[in-house]
This record gives C-alpha cells, structure tokens and sequence, in this order.
C-alpha cells in the first residue's frame, strides 16, 4: 500500500482516477479506533461540514446590526425562504420551537450531498496503481449522506424531536384523537353508520401507527439511496471508457466529457433531497401540530 501524492491542479480533475476499482465502497472506511468508538471517513466528512456551516454562518453574520451587512443580509433572506416554506405546513405555534431542527437538517443534507461533488472528496488516500491508474482502496474523505449510519441518525433525531413537539404543544389527547378519533359529523350521520365509522378510524389508526414506525427507515433509505446512487452513477460514468474498451486516448477523453451533466445532475438532486427531507419531517410534525391554526383560519 502506498500514500497517493498530487498537486493541487491534479486534485481538482482527480474524482475519477482514483476511485476504487471495484465501485463505491456500501459501507464507510475506519480510519482510526479509540477503544470502542471507530472513526470513518464519512465521519470526517460530515464534522468538516458542520464546522464550515457553524464558521461560514458566524463570519457572514458577524455582529448583527439593525442596518444588516451584506452577510447579515443573505442569511436573513435564507432564513425568510425557509420561514415561508416551513411554516405553513408547521403552524406558526411550532414554527420557532421547529425551526432549528428543520433549518439545520436542511442545511447540513444540502452542504453534505454537495460535499461528494468536490475535488478531494474520494481521492485522497491510500492505493495501489493498476494499469496506469491509481485506484483508491482507502479514502480519507467520503459523503457524509452516502453512509447509511449517518441517514440513520438524522432520521433518529428528526423522529425523537417529532414526539417531542407532538407531545409538548398538542398533547395526548390531540395525538389520540388525530390517530383514532372518529372524523365524521355526528349530526350529518344516524348513530349506527356514525359509531361503524367509528371502528373503521380506529383501525385506520392502527395502520398509522405502523406507518409512523417505519417513517425513520423510509427516510434513512430514501436519503442514502440517492446520495450512494449518485456515487455509484458518477464512478461509471468516469470509467464508461474503460468498461467498453475504448482506446486510452478516448478513454481519457471521456473521464473529463460525459461526468459534466451528470455532476449537474447530482447538484439538482443533492439540494431536491435536502429539500424533501426537511418538508417530510415538516408534514409530520403539521398533521398534529397545526390543527389549531387549521380552525382559527
């Protein structure tokens, strides 16, 4: 095994020749192990990222002043769009106890699937050269969103402040009620048909409940997915030359010419899961929460 050295011009077109031979690794690498607790490179990965929105967002703020600067600006208008996105699904009631989970899931997906795109990111490490071409076996650096361990426990987290909220500012009764109430109108129905609704909304509310428990493993496969699908998708596209034979003088033509729309592609797609995600977790933490604001309206 040896250490891969570049320059830095060779960094920013190196995504592909030095990926791994055999495809994108499912599972993320362990660079290092402190008693129980192992560290992979997602893992970096996604401590890198959270330190860059933490100092990216203290720098444009600033001191915050009535007269907004230039960087107090963008982020107030940032805050604005999601404020516009975000609450009306929430209800203004949670909208502020919500916001932070919310604007910080979407912040760190968008910044974490872009992250995959930049130079650097699976092409430093440790390799071997085979035919040529130095083939990563051990990256240093891999998407955070590509790790289903990571998916997870944003999934976790989303899930366990969902019941908090739902639990705080609606309460049991509202939960039960929304779960397995009866929804139709006592006066429009004879009390026969009215309590025989009654049963079927029951058991529509057990269906519910299920569907609520796996909510954490739809949105953990659904955000993994996509983003380990883009590596896979990017890695074939760079070696499409090699997989069909073609000359090396094409090959090589090819590894800078076909990725171009598809890292387009994979931009689109890493901000549209961003965005998914967060509005998903919105419409969960809504259906409860935001009756009150439904009936005021």
């Amino acid at each position: 095994m040896t250490r891969i050295h570049l320059t830095p011009i060779i960094l920013l077109f190196a995504n592909s020749l030095c990926a791994a031979e055999e495809g994108v690794s499912v599972t993320a690498q362990r660079l290092k192990v402190f008693g129980d607790l192992p560290i992979t490179n997602s893992m970096v990965t996604s401590w890198v990222v959270s330190v860059v929105l933490i100092l990216l967002v203290r720098w444009l703020v600033g001191k915050p002043s009535l007269i907004p600067s230039r960087g107090q600006l963008i982020i107030e208008e940032s805050i604005g769009m999601l404020r516009g996105i975000i609450q009306p699904i929430v209800g203004r009631k949670v909208f502020f106890p919500s916001f932070w989970l919310l604007s910080g899931l979407f912040f760190f997906i968008l910044v974490n699937n872009i992250s995959g795109l930049l130079p650097g990111v699976g092409t430093i490490g440790y390799g071997h050269n085979h035919q040529g071409h130095f083939n990563i076996t051990e990256a240093w650096i891999r998407p955070g969103n590509a790790d289903l361990n990571m998916t997870l426990a944003l999934a976790a987290v989303a899930n366990l402040t969902w019941l908090y909220l739902i639990f705080k500012y609606a309460g049991l009764k509202v939960i039960i009620k929304d779960w397995f109430g009866n929804k139709a109108d006592k006066k429009e129905l004879n009390v026969g048909l009215f309590y025989f609704l009654g049963v079927i909304f029951i058991a529509v509310g057990f269906i519910e409940v299920i569907s609520i428990i796996f909510r954490p493993v739809s949105l953990t496969f659904r955000l993994f997915g996509n983003v380990f699908g883009g590596e896979s998708l990017l890695h074939g596209m760079f070696h499409l030359g090699e997989k069909l034979n073609f000359p090396e003088w094409l090959s090589n033509l090819s590894m800078g010419i076909v990725p171009i729309p598809f890292y387009m592609l994979e931009v689109l797609i890493g901000v549209v899961q961003a965005l998914v995600f967060m509005l998903l977790v919105s419409v969960y933490i809504g259906l409860i929460c935001n009756h009150g604001d439904e009936e005021h309206h």
